[in-house]
């Protein structure tokens, strides 16, 4: 009988289904978790658990049960003080439990990367309390951004620009934030030319990166990426060398999604993710190897050997924008029609206002011509009610 590993999967989302997929597909048992039931993830996992992610008892009690051989978070809203204990008690956990723990909250991850690693970055104070906002303002000066320490997709992200827009800022980051922690980080505001990401794969045989994938950013949230965004000599040779010294900082096997800041000469490190990237969906099109697989070889300590781009890309996501607890998406014929264009349709149960539900992916043999196409493509599609009697 065929022995196989198991991988246990803390988050199911869309990233995690591709996870997943490329898992079953070097013969791993998937198990995914999440939060609510009818996750991504567990449309396509062998088998899936529903709970609350923090809960300290339910993450050990699974783990427990399953005895996997990787666990791999995908999500920030773990109860990263338990993986921590799972790995002291031998557990495997992707890339570490200490990975997990740093960047699931924006303090952590920052402090280690200016302080410890003295990466340059946008000059940063934290705030607990309306008042240690207030000061906290002063000392950077407008605009600045404001964020809660720990979200996803931007929720709960503004830019200040005025004392006029700091209630405001306040109350968007202390709803926003993934868990109730009244604590945010206001960050001075650059003024960057790009915001791109550096997918960066810590492997057996070496550190390895993707071609840069350039994107934009809505609210915090991405609407556009594409790959390859283009950077001069110096800037890679930094973009690449700030990527190195945070994910060996981190540890362990996997792929890093980093993020950065151009502005004219220099780079400025932004935020990391110990995982797949959501801008990095295009690599699905654009790479011999997807972010996800190479996160998977990655994991199972398999070389790589290199990563080959073979098309520049682009990806436009949908977004509803409302909530439906059915719901179906339109236009895909039309959004079809364009040359060299997919969709990914997610699955997720149910929409609410500005959540991903698809992407579209399309190659060109520019990234410019490759983003006209994607959004030209996501244009003809619509999120819509699904009423079960028509």
């Amino acid at each position: 009988m065929y022995k196989t590993k198991k991988m246990l999967l803390l988050g199911s989302g869309e990233l995690g289904k591709e996870v997943v997929i490329e898992a079953q597909r070097l013969g791993l048992e998937t198990i995914a978790v999440d939060r609510y039931d009818g996750a991504p993830a567990m449309a396509v996992a062998d088998r899936s658990y529903v709970i609350d992610m923090l809960d300290r008892d339910k993450l050990r009690q699974i783990a427990e049960w399953e005895k996997p051989d990787f666990i791999v978070p995908e999500i920030e809203a773990i109860a990263t003080d338990e993986l921590v204990e799972l790995e002291k008690e031998g557990y495997h956990v992707v890339p570490t439990a200490k990975a997990a723990q740093l960047t699931m909250d924006r303090e952590g991850i920052r402090r280690f990367a200016a302080e410890t690693l003295d990466i340059p970055t946008a000059d940063y104070r934290f705030a607990d309390t309306y008042e240690a906002f207030q000061a906290a303002v002063e000392e950077i000066g407008f605009p600045c951004v404001i964020k809660p320490l720990m979200s996803s997709s931007g929720k709960g992200q503004s830019v200040c620009r005025s004392t006029e827009d700091m209630e405001i800022s306040w109350k968007i980051a202390m709803e926003g934030g993934r868990v109730q922690k009244p604590r945010i980080i206001v960050e001075e505001f650059i003024q960057f030319d790009a915001e791109i990401t550096l997918l960066t794969v810590r492997a057996i045989n070496g550190t390895f990166f993707c071609d840069p994938i350039g994107h934009e950013q809505e609210k915090g949230d991405y609407i556009a990426s594409w790959q390859p965004h283009q950077l001069t000599e110096d800037q890679l040779e930094q973009a690449q060398g700030i990527a190195e010294r945070i994910t060996t900082g981190l540890g362990g096997y996997g792929i890093f999604g980093v993020e950065l800041f151009l502005a004219g000469d220099h780079v400025y490190f932004s935020e990391v993710s110990p995982r797949p990237h959501d801008t990095g969906m295009v690599t699905m099109v654009t790479q011999q190897l997807s972010q996800f697989a190479l996160h998977v070889r990655a994991i199972l300590g398999l070389p790589i050997t290199e990563i080959k781009s073979v098309r520049p890309g682009a990806t436009s996501p949908l977004k509803a924008e409302e909530t439906f607890d059915s719901y179906h998406i339109t236009g895909m014929g039309e959004a079809l029609q364009e040359p060299q264009t997919q969709i990914r349709v997610f699955g997720k149960p149910v929409t609410t206002e500005g959540r991903r539900v698809a992407v579209v992916l399309s190659t060109a043999d520019t990234a410019e011509e490759a983003r006209v196409r994607a959004e030209r493509a996501r244009g003809n599609l619509q999120v819509a009610e699904h009423d079960e009697l028509s």
